[in-house]
């Protein structure tokens, strides 16, 4: 599967990166909104794991942008997020993201997650 990684932390970022290319997955890295909107026409991933707090364009802005764009629109969206508020969850679902995870991320609990909303996807 083709993933692309939105998440400003230089350390969280290639953690999470390594840990899904050992589970034979194709890794894309955006550092912020703005670049996970730029990239994901061009490289066109199965799944974004977008962090919601990051510089330049948050990545509830990020999904938004990338759920109202016909290209990108049905590409699943999990957002990584520490803060595990209702009302975070309540904002990252009205921007169309599709699965919800907090960090510190437990990685069994984000495949089961990435499993659930491909099957979702495959589905519909």
């Amino acid at each position: 599967m083709r993933i692309l990684i939105a998440e400003d932390q230089l350390d969280n970022r290639e953690i999470l990166a390594r840990r899904l290319e050992r589970k034979g997955h194709q890794i894309f890295l955006a550092e912020n909104g703005a670049e996970a909107v730029e990239l994901a026409p061009r490289v066109m991933p199965d799944l974004v794991l977008m962090d919601v707090s990051m510089p330049i364009m948050s990545g509830v802005e990020a999904t938004r942008r990338l759920k109202h764009d016909a290209m990108t629109a049905n590409i699943p969206v999990i957002v990584l997020t520490a803060h595990a508020l209702p009302s975070v969850r309540t904002e990252c679902e009205a921007a169309g993201c599709d699965g919800f995870a907090t960090k510190p991320l437990d990685f069994p609990a984000l495949l089961i997650a990435i499993d659930t909303v491909m099957a979702v996807r495959v589905a519909a």
